[in-house]
């Protein structure tokens, strides 16, 4: 009886310090994006002393994870080879996160798009919901 109950304190004290440190390393808010999306990840660059800015341009084909765990993947094609890379969402090194087109996928994952060329890779893009703006 005495060990489930001191289990179970301790599972309960080790859930709060979990959720108590994973609020502390979420703590910046990032603009909502979806699998599909177009985004501009602009990175920190630290080179000696200076640090300077650089811009990855693709689609995200994948997110996993949770909480200060999350992470999401992102592909582009570079002089026609294509390069994926796994940023963590929460990362001090992503300055800024931009949604330049939203695509229409019914799937969590777009690993199809790894065998697709050319035009055959892109996606149909978003309607945004509301009124239209008058011009």
């Amino acid at each position: 009886m005495k060990n489930a109950v001191m289990a179970r304190i301790d599972s309960e004290v080790k859930e709060f310090a979990s959720k108590s440190t994973e609020a502390a390393k979420i703590s910046r808010t990032i603009a909502a994006f979806q699998v599909g999306d177009t985004v501009d990840v602009h990175l920190r660059i630290l080179e000696g002393e200076k640090e300077r800015s650089q811009v990855f341009t693709g689609v995200v084909i994948g997110m996993k994870g949770s909480g200060a765990n999350e992470a999401f993947t992102v592909r582009r094609i570079v002089q026609g080879e294509g390069v994926e890379r796994v940023f963590p969402l929460h990362s001090p090194l992503i300055a800024k996160l931009e949604v330049r087109r939203t695509g229409v996928v019914r799937r969590a994952k777009l690993y199809y798009l790894r065998k697709r060329v050319g035009k055959a890779t892109r996606l149909r893009e978003r309607k945004a919901k509301g009124p239209a703006p008058k011009a």
